[in-house]
């Protein structure tokens, strides 16, 4: 099973809101999820990202692969140094 941390499509019409989610890769994109680690609001100003860096760390580190824009999501947030120390400090 591969699974993947990518964002989950919430709010209306043309007022997009967005959960981080981990899932299966097989699932649709607004199905079913294994975990909720965060919140994105691309339309406040600035955009608002809510995370819980403890589970994203954990999710990363068991094999969980990001999707491109959660990629960026999560470096701008400084998660991808956390983890990239975390996993070579050994």
């Amino acid at each position: 099973m591969s699974v993947k941390i990518r964002l989950k499509r919430m709010g209306s019409k043309k007022a997009p809101f967005y959960r981080i989610v981990v899932a299966d890769s097989r699932s649709p994109r607004d199905g079913r999820i294994i975990e909720k680690v965060g919140t994105y609001n691309p339309l406040s100003t600035p955009e608002t990202v809510t995370l819980d860096e403890e589970l994203v760390l954990k999710w990363l580190g068991n094999g969980a692969q990001p999707s491109d824009t959660v990629k960026n999501i999560l470096s701008r947030q400084g998660v991808m140094k956390k983890f990239h120390d975390q996993k070579y400090s050994k």
